[in-house]
């Protein structure tokens, strides 16, 4: 591995055994790197890659988990983004759910985009970004100059 990336991985209730079976297949790479969960995915994350490690198998950094997403925890990954503290985002979210915290969902893609990491909201692009050329070594996205935003005249000033 040439380069140890941040992944977050989140999902909601109907999604999280979507994302325990994905690490399940791609547990032997993720433990090369740091995860960052939210609450309850966090502890199920950490359970299901304990339980598969093989002797030999050393996890190189612990997961970090933050708080439960309705509680603070999409919150408080967006900030880690906004620092630029994390690679990628794996968010199984459900589109068949009403969420109480669905602005915050909604927050944390929006600075997910801002800050232009790779998102997959599901298994197939999680495949992709882990199965990428890219994944395997450094990769600097490219971000967009708001400049102008940060020094714009604003009415009153």
């Amino acid at each position: 591995m040439d380069y140890v990336k941040t992944i977050a991985l989140v999902a909601h209730d109907n999604r999280k055994q979507d994302l325990l079976e994905w690490v399940r297949w791609n547990y032997k790479t993720l433990i090369q790197h740091k995860l960052v969960c939210t609450g309850t995915t966090g502890k199920l994350v950490q359970e299901t890659i304990t339980g598969l490690m093989e002797e030999g198998d050393r996890q190189t950094y612990p997961i970090i988990r933050l708080k439960s997403g309705p509680l603070g925890g999409d919150q408080q990954l967006g900030a880690m983004i906004a620092e630029e503290k994390v690679d990628i985002l794996i968010f199984l979210w459900d589109p068949m759910e009403p969420q109480p915290h669905d602005v915050d969902v909604k927050a944390l893609l929006r600075i997910a985009v801002l800050y232009n990491i790779p998102i997959a909201n599901n298994r197939s692009t999680a495949d992709f970004i882990i199965s990428s050329e890219l994944f395997k070594q450094q990769y600097q996205p490219i971000k967009r100059d708001y400049s102008s935003y940060l020094n714009r005249t604003v009415p009153g000033e």
